[in-house]
Order: C-alpha cells, then structure tokens, then sequence
C-alpha cells in the first residue's frame, strides 16, 4: 500500500507555491507520492476559458522534473465532462484499492467546501491535509473549522504546515499579459514553455491565446499514474 497525496488544481499556470506545498505535504506526511491532477473542466471555472489540457500538463510536467516523489497524474484530464472532486477522489479509490489518499488544499477551500459537489462523499473518501493559509472568514479559526467539519462530516482532517508563498495562477497570467517576467515565481522550463508558446498573451483581436491547437495537443506525449 502507498500512501498517495493529491494536489488538484488548473495549473495554469503551476507555480513555486504549488511546488512548496506538495512537498511539504510529503515530507511531513511521510507520502510515498504527491499527484498533480490537473483538473479537467471543474465547475467553479466555467466562467474562464482554461489553457488546454495538454498546455497545462505540459508545463506540470516541466515543473516537477526532478522532483522526487511528485508526479504528473492526467486522471482528470483524460475524462470528459465537468469534472468534480467528489468524483474523481471515489474513482481513485475504486482504480487504487490499495493505495491511502490524501487530498491537500488550502484553508480558502476547507471554510468553502460545504458549498462543494457533495462534500460528505469527500470526506467519506479520503484523508484531507489543509494549509494554514492566510483568510479571511472570521467566524471560526482553523482549529474551529476542522472540529465543525469534522462533527458534520466525520472523516479526517489534518494541519499541514507549510510556509505561505503570496503568488497565484492568476497574478502570474495577469503578469505575462503585460509583458512582465515571471522567472521568480515559476521554474524555468514552464516560463519557457509559456513563452515559447504564446501564453495568455494578447493576439492581434485582443483575445487571449489560453491553448495551443488541437493538431498539437494530440501529439502531447501522455503520462498516466
């Protein structure tokens, strides 16, 4: 049996922060493997058009060369549909039997998770490792938070303690827009990899280029964990 972290997200795109969290996740957990799930179409974001799944595995795939122990996991990107955690985390437990999961995100996530696709089923699924992120939610501390979900859903949850990295997908998008360097906040394969295939940049219609074309993407040599 392995003990398995999963760090969900659109990765669009993956930064140091991400990078910190998984392993610290694994360092203080003691996990075998922390998975990169790049999330296929997820609910929250249908109102932004993504980079396509084969740009945003790309550059996870840059990003966690040399990494020992995290790994590019495309088992969201590869169903179709909109895709919800509730789901993915009972089909990898059906997939793994044998493996332990552990589902890590930030405390932003655990204060708006009962608004999520069927929180029970996740809580039921999996172990989860929650950061100590800065927020803004007022009406419980962490600690508070943890013992409410714990008593309305059961399940685990844990602390994950790990220094906070003030960067986000989003400024980092913003950012390349307006031509500024990223190098500090991403390795230097992905920042390449953004350049060198145009990026969340402007064309001459004033859209923003958030994928390469399908001709390409079919050629994108695929990883499965």
């Amino acid at each position: 049996m392995a003990k398995i972290g999963i760090m969900g997200g659109t990765f669009d795109p993956i930064h140091y922060g991400h990078l910190l969290l998984g392993k610290q996740a694994r360092e203080e957990y003691k996990l075998d493997q922390v998975w990169y799930m790049p999330s296929g179409q997820p609910p929250h974001k249908r109102g932004r058009e993504l980079s396509s799944a084969a740009d945003r595995c790309a550059m996870v795939r840059l990003a966690l060369s040399g990494e020992p122990g995290l790994v590019l996991s495309e088992f969201e990107t590869s169903r179709n549909g909109t895709t919800y955690t509730a789901d993915t985390l009972a089909l990898l437990k059906k997939s793994y039997p044998a493996h332990e999961f552990f589902f890590i995100l930030g405390a932003d996530s655990l204060y708006e998770i009962e608004g999520w696709y069927h929180p029970e089923r996740i809580f039921s699924s999996v172990r989860l490792l929650a950061t100590e992120r800065e927020y803004v939610k007022k009406e419980r501390t962490l600690d508070g938070q943890i013992s409410y979900l714990h008593e309305k859903f059961g399940g685990s949850i844990e602390k994950l303690h790990c220094r906070e990295m003030h960067v986000s997908s989003s400024f980092l998008r913003e950012a390349v827009r307006q031509g500024k360097c990223i190098g500090e906040y991403v390795p230097a394969g992905v920042a390449e990899y953004i350049a060198s295939h145009h990026l969340y940049q402007e064309d001459e219609h004033g859209s923003v280029n958030s994928g390469i074309s399908e001709k390409n993407e079919e050629k994108t040599e695929r990883v499965q964990v």
